[in-house]
């Protein structure tokens, strides 16, 4: 599969109208002699066969303990981040995967950096740490509703600094590299949602019994400011896709082409790293002869 359509090329500037949340093209070019339906069933057997070897590489990483994989999922709401991760992720050794919501943040996470409740929640080295909203809500959800910004006890001089949201950016760009640095390697996708399908979900969530759980009154409220949200987005992505924490812009208006083109991207960063099993020395190997010998003589 081609990602060049996705990445969001360093030192690039992007308009999101540019992105189309239903393209499916690439995809239907390899597989030209197929129909839609027939499609969306061959990506589910991808998908089967990725998650298979994702599970693979991920044991790999685990056992090899040098490199940690950090995914950063941003979206507005019913892009599908929930579904995603549990279907790219449904194979993975619970043991080395871990997912992390961050939803409002506390009286005591708002004592500290805007950095500090992230940073604590890192994956440990030979595990895949998922994150399920970021950092990146700082330049986002603050930006659009700058009251917030109140709240985070920062000094007078910096909350009305015209350049602050520069400023974060630039912090988030070497707070990623430092990880990069130190063998965390991140990769961030944005699933784009078009307004008309937001509103397909939103009603199917309130004429489904069973999914009028997801649905709060706030996140219709948060349509009202889509074009500030999507301008917001913008910034980020011209600002923080790096060539080492790059952006992907993914196709949210199917959800099976979107976890596919995920998955994909995920098995090929990880198959570049060339992960192996620890190799056994020579002294480790006379151990395992002598354990061998010790339990056949029981």
């Amino acid at each position: 599969m081609k990602f060049d359509p996705f990445l969001v090329k360093p030192g690039s500037q992007i308009k999101l109208k540019d992105y189309n949340p239903r393209f499916i093209s690439s995809f239907e070019e390899e597989h030209h002699k197929f129909s839609k339906s027939e499609l969306k069933e061959r990506s589910s057997e991808l998908l089967a066969a990725g998650v298979k070897h994702l599970a693979e590489f991920q044991d790999k990483l685990y056992a090899q303990n040098t490199y940690a994989l950090l995914c950063i999922f941003q979206a507005m709401d019913a892009a599908g981040k929930d579904g995603t991760i549990k279907h790219v992720m449904s194979g993975i050794n619970p043991q080395g995967c871990q997912v992390f919501s961050f939803k409002q943040p506390s009286a005591e996470e708002l004592d500290h950096d805007y950095l500090w409740r992230y940073a604590k929640s890192l994956p440990e080295r030979g595990r895949i740490g998922i994150f399920n909203r970021s950092y990146y809500e700082e330049v986002l959800v603050v930006r659009v509703h700058p009251e917030l910004l109140e709240r985070q006890q920062l000094p007078r001089s910096l909350k009305h600094d015209e350049h602050i949201w520069q400023q974060r950016f630039d912090e988030i760009n070497c707070f990623e590299r430092y990880l990069v640095n130190n063998g965390i390697i991140i990769l961030k996708f944005f699933l784009n949602i078009s307004k008309e399908e937001q509103k397909k979900r939103f009603l199917d969530r309130l004429d489904k019994p069973e999914k009028n759980w997801k649905f709060s009154a706030n996140d219709v409220k948060e349509r009202q400011y889509w074009d500030d949200y999507m301008n917001a987005f913008e910034e980020v992505f011209n600002h923080t896709s790096t060539d080492w924490a790059p952006w992907y812009i993914i196709p949210a208006d199917r959800k099976w082409y979107m976890r596919l083109v995920v998955a994909a991207i995920i098995y090929e960063t990880l198959e570049k790293l060339g992960l192996k099993y620890p190799e056994v020395t020579d002294a480790q190997q006379q151990s395992l002869a002598e354990a061998r010998q010790l339990l056949e003589q029981e």
